[in-house]
């Protein structure tokens, strides 16, 4: 089978579509396949012979976008077998087939009936087959072809990323790179100029140029200056078909800003500039502001100010304010117009941050000179101390003088001042000035240990002009004086053992000082001499302010003497000293061998009056056992069970449980067993208690002689029947359970059941008088004696 294709590309390929239509079979690459020639014979085995080509087929290709009226002829099969009679049939299988390419059966002619795009779907894969038209039967074994999408330059180029923003350091060399755009073209790029993209620059130069090839966009000028132009607006096309005629083109926006670099030094707008700084400015305030241009941007115009030389620089100091990067001129030392009245200041501003690139454009500071003028104001007084610090005795007299402060009009009149105290309307006033001479007195007795420290504020104004204020800060120091005597440091607990050893120490006292150290300590401790001597203890200085308390005898007993007084006297070492005294208390207690306390008089007198805590506890546990045995007591008696009461209004279901034995009569108070054990012994026909009878009540002796008269099994049909028939039955069941004992003996009955129906003249009133354990029993016999006498 042959597989022709007249397919042309292009013009230019006009003349190689005519070879390939016309020797496309002798010169292309092909494929022949045969297929297999056995044969079957009866009585012979079957022979395999070699297969061998029987048809030829190529490669197709179809133009992509055919817009034609009629279907692209895309080549043609045709089978060795295939003699021009119509007797082989071609089928085509696979991708497309029947929809997209068709074929004539009968001539093996291929067409394409779409419109294809090579873009979305490049080749298509299908299957040829020739067969017998008569048997179905292939005459060809099945063979895959393709069908290559040729492309055509349908598509433009595209810049997927832009628009572009890119930055690019001013000053920068020519053929510096700023950036490479790439444009895709989704044509073939295997298949003659349609993807092959040209790039060049529509916008832009003559300060950027494209590398037509790359998309490379460099500068193309030296020394590109922000400070002249900032931004650039650079478009870039992109062009197919290597950028002839016909082709495709797309474009795009390359937005350029130059960033700045350090290439411009700072400069002041003047070189000369002068400030008027009133003397009364305050030390450290800010007097003034100066500022240098820099053409540059961000941490390239940083700069520093400094103060190169003049006269002023030990008065004035300026700083740089990095925000608004202006110099910040302030004062040092205060002006003094009476004593200078201008100073000159040689200033200079320099950048920060150097390019050494761009030294050749420097250097990259600026200087300028400052006349600052002092003016004249009118100046509040001036003290002759920043500050006072003055000293006073404790206890001193009112009125004795502290110290004195001095201010003076520091302008050229010289005018009078006067002093006041600045107080707070809570401050409590001890001191107070002299407003002409400034002599500081004490208003009120001074007490060291109270107040050590007085801090005041004193103020001075001019006679002339009071509304100018100056002020001083005055210390006062209270002085001590030896006014408190020395005393215990706190209060002791002094204990004695009864094993206690003469000339052992039981304890160390100190003793404490509210005056200064130097009219306190030391302290001497010492008993008083008017007093005899203590037979028990003595006291030993031990001259580092402290004392020992140590026992005279051997031996204490609390049962003799349980508490021991030592008066003592104590000494400072002020000028004059101040003594104190004070008594010690010393108990007497029980100790251990190694010293330790086991118990003193007055805890062993408590324990044995009191109990102890795990005794209290096993009182109370025992407390609480008992109140629960009671609660306990007297819940089983109220659970006792109380005796079966059942209400002769509803008879369903009596089940009477018997928990004890020998419960007599009142075991039957549920039900009349008279009439279920014995029926003959009835005294009247029994009725349902759970409903009202309607029925008449027939006579005693009728009902007798009717019950003595029928058996036991007629009696027990006979109550069946009634509750069956009965219409006013409540509408649940009823249970009723019937007994019979047996015909009574000769003897008679002795139980107490048959009583009641029996005749006897015994008189039963007796039994009312045996106590409340009979009162049930003469209460029944009571109600049988009064039927019969009814």
């Amino acid at each position: 089978m042959k597989i022709t294709s007249t397919s042309c590309i292009c013009p230019v390929l006009v003349c190689l579509c005519f070879v390939q239509r016309c020797y496309g079979t002798a010169h292309h690459s092909s494929i022949k396949v045969t297929r297999n020639q056995t044969k079957h014979i009866e009585g012979e085995t079957e022979v395999h012979h070699r297969p061998k080509r029987g048809w030829v087929w190529n490669q197709f290709f179809v133009l992509e976008e055919h817009m034609g009226p009629d279907p692209q002829y895309v080549g043609k099969l045709h089978s060795n077998s295939d003699k021009g009679d119509g007797s082989v049939k071609y089928i085509l299988t696979g991708e497309g087939a029947g929809t997209i390419f068709i074929i004539d059966d009968t001539t093996g002619d291929i067409h394409s009936t779409k419109s294809l795009d090579r873009e979305q779907k490049t080749h298509y894969v299908l299957h040829a087959q020739a067969i017998d038209r008569r048997t179905n039967k292939p005459l060809e074994p099945e063979s895959e072809f393709i069908i290559k999408v040729q492309d055509i330059n349908d598509n433009a180029p595209k810049f997927t990323d832009g628009p572009y923003i890119v930055t690019v350091p001013e000053m920068s060399d020519m053929g510096t790179s700023v950036l490479q755009v790439t444009a895709t073209d989704a044509d073939d790029p295997t298949y003659g100029n349609s993807a092959r993209v040209v790039y060049s620059i529509l916008q832009g130069q003559p300060y950027f140029s494209v590398d037509p090839k790359t998309g490379v966009i460099r500068t193309a000028l030296h020394n590109m200056d922000r400070e002249a132009r900032e931004h650039y607006s650079v478009v870039i096309q992109a062009k197919d078909m290597a950028g002839q005629v016909g082709g495709l083109s797309g474009s795009t926006t390359v937005n350029i800003t130059l960033t700045d670099v350090n290439d411009n030094p700072p400069r002041f707008p003047q070189k000369h500039y002068q400030l008027y700084v009133p003397e009364s400015a305050q030390v450290g305030s800010a007097v003034g502001k100066i500022k240098a241009n820099d053409a540059d941007t961000g941490s390239n115009a940083d700069m520093t100010y400094s103060i190169v030389n003049g006269d002023g620089v030990g008065v004035f100091s300026i700083s740089t304010d990095k925000d608004t990067r202006e110099g910040i001129l302030s004062l040092k030392k205060p002006l003094n117009y009476e004593k200078k009245k201008s100073y000159t200041l040689n200033i200079e501003g320099a950048n920060t941050h150097l390019d050494f690139r761009f030294s050749h454009l420097g250097p990259f500071k600026d200087a300028t000179m400052l006349k600052i003028i002092v003016g004249d104001v009118d100046e509040p007084p001036l003290f002759s101390m920043p500050s006072y610090v003055m000293e006073v005795y404790e206890n001193a007299k009112i009125g004795t003088i502290v110290g004195t402060v001095l201010a003076q009009d520091p302008d050229s009149a010289n005018s009078l001042v006067r002093y006041f105290i600045n107080y707070k309307a809570e401050d409590d006033r001890f001191f107070n000035i002299d407003a002409n001479t400034g002599t500081i007195k004490t208003s009120k007795v001074l007490d060291r240990e109270e107040t050590p420290w007085y801090n005041i504020t004193v103020a001075a104004s001019e006679n002339d002009n009071p509304d100018l204020l100056s002020h001083v800060t005055v210390g006062i120091r209270v002085l001590d004086v030896n006014d408190n005597p020395p005393e215990l440091a706190r209060e002791y607990d002094i204990i004695v053992c009864e094993n206690s050893k003469p000339g052992q120490v039981i304890h160390t006292i100190s003793a404490t000082d509210k005056d200064d150290f130097a009219n306190g300590p030391r302290f001497n401790f010492f008993l008083d001499e008017h007093l005899s001597i203590n037979p028990n203890f003595t006291l030993k200085d031990n001259e580092d302010n402290t004392a020992s308390i140590l026992t005279r005898r051997r031996r204490f007993s609390r049962t003799i003497q349980d508490v021991y007084y030592l008066p003592i006297m104590i000494s400072d070492g002020g000028i004059p000293s101040l003594s104190s005294s004070s008594t010690l208390t010393i108990r007497v207690c029980a100790c251990e061998r190694d010293g330790r306390v086991r118990t003193c008089h007055a805890e062993a007198f408590l324990s044995s009056a009191g109990l102890s805590t795990g005794a209290l506890i096993a009182i109370l546990l025992c407390v609480v056992i008992l109140l629960a045995i009671v609660v306990l007591f007297i819940t089983l008696r109220r659970s006792k069970k109380e005796p079966l009461i059942i209400s002769e209004e509803d008879v369903r279901e009596n089940v009477v449980t018997y928990d004890d034995e020998g419960g007599g009569e009142e075991d039957t108070e549920a039900f009349d067993i008279t009439a279920l054990r014995n029926p003959s012994a009835a005294e009247e026909l029994k009725y349902r208690r759970d409903i009202r009878p309607e029925v008449k009540l027939t006579p005693r002796h009728q009902t007798l002689s009717t019950l003595e008269s029928i058996d036991v099994q007629e009696f027990i049909k006979q109550r069946l029947a009634e509750a069956d028939l009965d219409p006013s039955v409540p509408p649940y069941d009823s249970l009723q359970t019937y007994a019979y004992e047996g015909q009574r003996s000769e003897a008679g009955s002795i139980s107490s059941l048959d009583s009641a129906t029996t005749q006897s003249d015994q008189d039963y009133q007796y039994l009312g008088d045996w106590g409340p354990e009979f009162k049930k029993l003469a209460e029944l016999y009571g109600e049988i004696d009064s039927e019969r006498t009814t």
